[in-house]
């Protein structure tokens, strides 16, 4: 018997398939993805904003104070109500272990040796004229912050 003549043809593999809608395992990743950058985003803001609120508080309360041992006072109660965060027993100690404490951290002496010194008898003097407020407002203001992110 004989065979008629049959026409061969290679095997053609089926097309790709299209990139185009993405498989479902691809829509629940980037979903994932979007969570988590939205959880971030959402974390990042509210740390923006407390930041702003304490900011605020130690300028408003600061500001508050109308002489300069007044303000000396008030910066050194925010600093003991932010250092019971980080220890609760912070708030309690007493001349060179209080400076000590502040400048522990900060790779500097600058309350212990710096403008910050002023905090240890600055609020009981009639007269602060040899006080650079300014100096220890700065520098008060930037530990009272790093203290407050600390102790969450």
């Amino acid at each position: 018997m004989a065979i008629p003549d049959l026409v061969l043809r290679d095997i053609h593999a089926p097309d790709a398939p299209a990139w185009w809608p993405p498989a479902p395992g691809w829509w629940w990743l980037g979903a994932v993805v979007l969570v988590l950058a939205a959880g971030f985003a959402i974390q990042a803001w509210r740390r923006v904003g407390r930041r702003r609120r304490w900011a605020r508080l130690f300028d408003e309360t600061v500001d508050a104070a109308a002489e300069p041992p007044a303000r000396i006072a008030a910066i050194s109660g925010l600093l003991r109500r932010a250092a019971r965060r980080v220890r609760p027993d912070a708030d309690r100690l007493q001349g060179e272990a209080w400076l000590q404490f502040l400048d522990a951290g900060t790779g500097a002496s600058a309350f212990f040796e710096g403008p910050g010194a002023a905090l240890h008898d600055g609020a009981f003097r009639r007269e602060a004229a040899d006080i650079d407020i300014g100096a220890l407002r700065a520098l008060a203001r930037a530990r009272f912050l790093s203290l407050m992110a600390a102790g969450r």
